[in-house]
């Protein structure tokens, strides 16, 4: 519909593409994946900040009938050993490095025989991962790497007959068919794979971009979110795609300045982000350089957004438009959303309105639904339910299903107008910037090192991210680890974000049990809070609080 129409701006890389460049260069590697004998339902994983290779892989793991896997740019060896196994990724797609992660090298370091295979060969045997075949490398300074596959070569290997095959395939994939999976804390354990369908992304992304009103006007869309979470590869890539709207990238991974200057320099109609990376642009110390009067709409989605910086996005980034999202990853991901037909003053109160085709309801402690005004569990059936947790038994379902309904773990409240407010969690979940961590993986790393005896991982207030990681840890009698030891011991082990900003030394009798021997995480969160003298830290920076809210 609108062949020449730019679809892709990535501002560091200086990439611009058009929608019939996109479908080109998407139909190019979806045929090499073919040629290099994926087949549909094999695994694709992507592990990579955002880059225009990122896009390219998403539509064209859809067209092949692929099953798109977003592996975290964060992860360290650990942690990728745990999504390649979890899922049995067939393929992987990355680039060499970014910053200081070394993904080649923690490749080599998985994967020992790699640097033993010629450059550009990237097909791969391994006894410890028995389903990966092949690592493919995007670099932009072209170079070659032992045991994988150049991206470049790849997008130009298919044949006329891998063309019929991909037209073939376009023309059996059904609306159920798993599209991508991504790992999420669930509600227990290890991250699960939270397996999608295209019916779940498809409609959820098109009713996100219609209820923000893109199928009314032209919109180019600021999104500094990672590509890797729902917030930016459904709420954002493919929800412009449905309503043949643009996205803006600034940079491959969250900066603020990059941002502003991406706002500016594209004049952006809309910007996306958590309230930590909002709060970042606002206060960065150049915001005033820019000019921001082509901004009419944002969503902000993630974490909780308090009412000040709302007002602040309102009258000093001209969002009359902001919209506040909230979902899961399991939701595909957004349940409810503000409609822009209430006033700005409205939409901030709550995190809006039941989506469109989908159902809500809050219930007690024994399932049953309580009345508005009431405290309740936020539980919502619908299209877009996942398809389940990859791997996971049906019969297992009981954790995060009350019949068809899907359990979030949130406490909310609903209001005579039909709008949410979320009000806590029941779940040990930490929302840390709009990443979600799972206190057991932590502990679970922790509990291996051979001075420490006991572990327990709580969130904690913080004045930028919102919550952040706390470790009460049981040393050895005779240990002598200190708090610099323990972080120097999860440095490159674990993901950064997920490496406890507090450690808190604790003996035996000092934790707070109940009657059957668990520990109290919401007592030790009161106490990790007085003695770190968290009292007065509020969830994203107190100084934007304000007694009135003035729109």
């Amino acid at each position: 519909m609108f062949p020449d129409r730019e679809v892709v701006i990535f501002k560091r890389d200086g990439i611009r593409k058009t929608y019939q460049e996109l479908i080109r260069d998407c139909e190019n590697l979806a045929t090499g994946l073919l040629h290099l004998g994926l087949e549909k339902g094999d695994r694709l994983g992507i592990w990579s900040p955002n880059h225009y290779e990122w896009i390219v892989t998403q539509f064209a793991s859809a067209l092949a009938g692929l099953i798109l896997v977003n592996v975290n740019p964060m992860y360290m060896a650990k942690d990728l050993c745990y999504a390649i196994e979890k899922v049995g990724i067939k393929a992987l797609i990355a680039p060499p490095s970014f910053k200081k992660h070394d993904y080649y090298a923690m490749l080599q370091e998985i994967i020992p025989d790699l640097e033993k295979l010629p450059e550009n060969q990237g097909l791969i045997r391994t006894s410890r991962f028995p389903n990966l075949e092949h690592v493919i490398i995007f670099d932009k300074e072209g170079r070659s790497f032992r045991g994988a596959w150049k991206y470049s070569d790849v997008t130009q290997i298919g044949t006329r007959q891998d063309f019929q095959k991909l037209e073939k395939l376009e023309k059996i994939i059904q609306p159920d068919d798993p599209a991508n999976i991504q790992y999420t804390s669930g509600t227990t354990g290890n991250p699960k794979g939270a397996t999608l369908t295209h019916h779940n992304i498809v409609n959820n992304a098109y009713f996100v971009g219609r209820r923000a009103g893109y199928h009314e006007h032209r919109s180019i869309i600021c999104i500094p979110n990672p590509l890797y979470h729902c917030f930016g590869c459904v709420m954002g890539s493919a929800s412009a795609v449905m309503h043949f709207q643009t996205c803006v990238f600034p940079a491959p991974s969250f900066e603020s300045l990059a941002t502003l200057k991406a706002v500016h320099e594209e004049k952006c109609t809309s910007v996306y982000g958590t309230p930590t990376m909002f709060i970042d642009m606002i206060n960065h110390p150049e915001f005033n350089k820019y000019v921001y009067n082509s901004i009419r709409s944002g969503i902000i989605s993630g974490a909780p957004c308090p009412p000040a910086l709302c007002e602040q996005l309102v009258n000093n980034f001209h969002m009359k438009d902001l919209q506040v999202c909230y979902g899961s990853t399991e939701l595909s991901p957004v349940s409810h959303m503000s409609i822009l037909e209430e006033p700005p003053e409205e939409r901030i109160k709550s995190v809006g309105h039941i989506m469109n085709h989908l159902e809500s309801m809050l219930v007690d402690e024994e399932g049953k639904c309580v009345p508005i005004g009431q405290k309740g569990e936020v539980l919502v059936r619908g299209y877009s339910l996942m398809h389940g947790y990859w791997g996971y038994e049906k019969t297992e379902k009981t954790d995060y299903m009350l019949g068809k309904w899907y359990r979030t773990g949130d406490i909310g409240v609903m209001h005579e107008n039909g709008t949410l407010s979320i009000v806590g969690r029941s779940k040990d979940m930490i929302v840390r910037g709009g990443e979600n961590i799972y206190p057991t993986e932590i502990e679970q790393f922790l509990i291996k090192h051979a001075e420490i005896q006991d572990v327990y991982i709580i969130g904690v207030p913080d004045d930028r991210f919102g919550e952040a990681v706390c470790a009460w840890i049981r040393l050895d009698r005779d240990s002598n680890l200190t708090e610099n030891d323990i972080k120097e011991y999860c440095k490159d082990k674990i993901a950064h974000y997920k490496i406890p900003k507090y450690i808190l030394f604790k003996e035996e009798n000092e934790f707070p049990l109940t009657v059957t021997n668990k520990v109290k995480k919401y007592e030790m969160r009161e106490i990790s809070i007085k003695e770190l003298r968290l009292i007065q830290v509020k969830s994203h920076l107190e100084k934007l609080l304000v007694d009135k809210i003035d729109f």
